[in-house]
């Protein structure tokens, strides 16, 4: 029997009541079938999270950064393999717990459409093309090569037309054009569906042109199922049925909400509103046959993860994977390839003797290395840890300043600015290490910032920092600025005033030593942006326009800072195109390194269409074809 034949089996057998106990997140057992209690919620955004011990990869917006959808699908796979193991680990318990089973809700795969979006760094960027790649890599990698079970399930989200305001999400009505619609915010969706087949899809808190995400029949049935081809399950975001009264005000209480999402073909709720089902079910609000069917797609989904077998390939994997040597290794190549170097006055490598001053408030930070959605690594290096077991020469270090708190000299904390500043006098070189962490950039109620509900009011470093980096430019000794953030910040300044300038994303755990290999030339860099880096938000529109004129490199109007796709190397390459997909690359330089090909289409707007990142050694070519599909 096929897993679908199985699932209409045992569901067949179930009491509508049992039906419907299954479309909750938090399923409970039924004993006279022999299905034990499930936890649908799980994530693994960069990592195994929230499940303990772990390898913490690099935020999703830094492996973007690497333009490289074949490590990321390696990296996807070691993601698995630990989720994985976990579950096998914790099924002995019979049951699974929150974040212990193996339904990942991940790949975020909405466009970072506007830089003050506080879940952005959980996206691939701003372009289609780019997250549909890295999308499709990272489901593929997570789901396994099996042609019968899946290893793990990936979930994309949001669906559809999501990146903020955060604050007024639960209502917020997403206003785009046709055009707009299927170019830029589907777009990623398609891509993923048609190329790596994804178990799942959440279903986003807005609305969309009126039709609310979580219980529309016309964003799930006919877009996501008809004009998409999607086959597997829909969930809701958390909370989001329940915003279908409360804040939407389409409906007039629970268990209309409950009866709306399930008619529109929502399969499982994240929340507490199908326990309203039982209610809408008696007041003939839905009938037996929608749970039914929705019951049978999450049952099918459990029988392919090989939940009922004892013959699942994947039930072997231990947890002597987690935290690996090979998952280490392979999480620090990814985070050389996350980071970007934006300006290098050839300063760029150093030679290691220098006596370095490491400031600034990022420098020695665990929580910069995790970003959000994460794991815990038990072996971790911070920015300074890794350039002190890097560098020959003398190490010295100053906090400088709190991360966004000013200095107060009434007050009975420490003042840090001093410090700095002789610090530096010290030095040769001053690596200065600001930006923002994930406590300033996140998710509604996970970032301090609560007025702003984790988005930014702004591109601009906190006053403390910039107080810092003043009076560390005013002592005159040459600067690196290395920009750890998973969005746009403005750096006109630190492009002007510093010898050279790195964007380092939210780096993993491994972070430090990737700094350190690219800083000491034990690689030359090789990420590119994923995103625009602007100059203030003067040159943007409204955030909550959800229009894409003016917005990213495809529709921006003005000049940016560093563009899209813009990354330096230690090397310089020529490239001599034979054909539209065929190009020979030539590493003119004396290092070895990775080089990312980009194509680009120009009309009727400039779009990203093809990529290939290839290993070009010094003064060798390689003949390369240009991915297309």
């Amino acid at each position: 029997m096929t897993f679908q034949e199985r699932a209409r089996e045992l569901v067949s057998k179930m009491t509508v009541e049992e039906k419907m106990s299954q479309m909750r997140y938090d399923a409970p057992a039924i004993p006279r079938l022999g299905i034990p209690a499930y936890n649908w919620w799980n994530e693994a955004l960069h990592g195994a999270a929230r499940s303990g011990t772990a390898t913490v990869f690099p935020q999703a917006i830094g492996m973007a950064a690497s333009f490289n959808d074949e490590l990321m699908q390696k990296v996807a796979d070691a993601i698995s393999d630990e989720v994985r193991a976990k579950y096998n680990d914790y099924k002995a318990f019979g049951e699974t717990q929150i974040y212990q089973g193996l339904t990942c809700w991940s790949p975020n795969i909405n466009i970072f459409r506007d830089p003050r979006w506080g879940r952005g760094h959980e996206t691939y960027g701003e372009d289609p093309y780019l997250t549909g790649r890295m999308g499709a890599a990272f489901v593929k990698g997570m789901q396994g090569d099996d042609t019968i079970y899946h290893k793990t399930d990936a979930t994309l989200k949001h669906f559809v037309a999501h990146s903020g305001p955060e604050g007024i999400r639960h209502g917020f009505d997403s206003v785009v054009s046709e055009k707009d619609f299927y170019e830029t915010y589907l777009a990623a969706f398609r891509y993923c569906i048609e190329k790596a087949h994804p178990a799942a899809v959440m279903g986003a808190y807005n609305s969309v042109n009126g039709e609310i995400c979580c219980g529309s029949k016309k964003i799930v049935q006919d877009v996501l199922r008809g004009e998409l081809k999607f086959d597997g399950y829909y969930l809701s975001d958390c909370g989001a049925i329940r915003d279908i009264d409360m804040f939407h005000k389409a409906t007039n209480g629970p268990d209309e909400s409950a009866a709306m999402a399930v008619n529109a073909g929502c399969d499982l709720n994240c929340g507490n509103a199908y326990t309203y089902l039982q209610v809408a079910y008696e007041k003939g609000l839905v009938d037996e046959e929608a749970i039914t069917r929705s019951v049978e797609r999450l049952m099918e989904a459990r029988f392919r993860l090989g939940m009922f077998d004892e013959d699942c390939p994947y039930d072997s994997i231990g947890m002597d994977v987690v935290e690996s040597p090979e998952h280490r290794a392979l999480n620090r190549e990814m985070a050389r390839q996350s980071m970007v170097l934006l300006k290098n006055n050839g300063i760029l490598p150093l030679k290691g003797t220098e006596t370095i001053a490491v400031i600034g408030p990022n420098a020695d930070s665990r929580e910069i290395l995790l970003g959000n959605y994460n794991g815990t690594p038990s072996q971790y290096a911070t920015l300074l840890r890794g350039i002190q077991e890097a560098a020959s020469g003398k190490v010295l270090y100053a906090r400088g300043s709190h991360l966004f708190k000013e200095e107060n000299v009434e007050d009975c904390l420490e003042h840090p600015l001093r410090e700095a500043i002789l610090t530096a006098r010290r030095s040769d070189v001053v690596v200065l290490c600001m930006g923002l962490d994930p406590a300033m950039e996140g998710e509604e109620g996970d970032a301090y910032n609560g007025t702003n509900s984790g988005d930014k009011l702004d591109l601009e470093l906190p006053p403390a920092q910039k107080a810092l980096y003043h009076a560390i430019i005013e002592t005159g000794k040459p600067v690196i600025f290395v920009n750890v953030s998973g969005s746009c910040i403005s750096l006109c300044e630190q492009d002007r005033d510093c010898a050279a300038v790195l964007q380092c994303f939210y780096p993993g755990a491994e972070g430090g030593n990737a700094l350190a290999d690219i800083l000491f030339g034990k690689v030359s860099p090789s990420g590119r942006l994923p995103v625009t880096f602007y100059r203030s938000t003067n040159d943007l529109p409204d955030f909550a326009d959800y229009s894409m004129e003016n917005r990213t490199y495809r529709f921006f109007k003005g000049e940016p800072l560093y563009p899209f796709g813009y990354g330096l190397s230690y090397t310089s390459f020529t490239e001599n195109w034979l054909d539209d997909h065929t190009v020979e690359v030539t590493n003119t330089g004396k290092m070895d390194s990775w080089y990312t090909v980009l194509q680009f289409a120009q009309e009727p707007h400039p779009a990203l269409i093809g990529f290939t990142k290839i290993w070009v050694p010094a003064g060798e070519t390689v003949c390369t074809a240009v991915k297309h599909d």
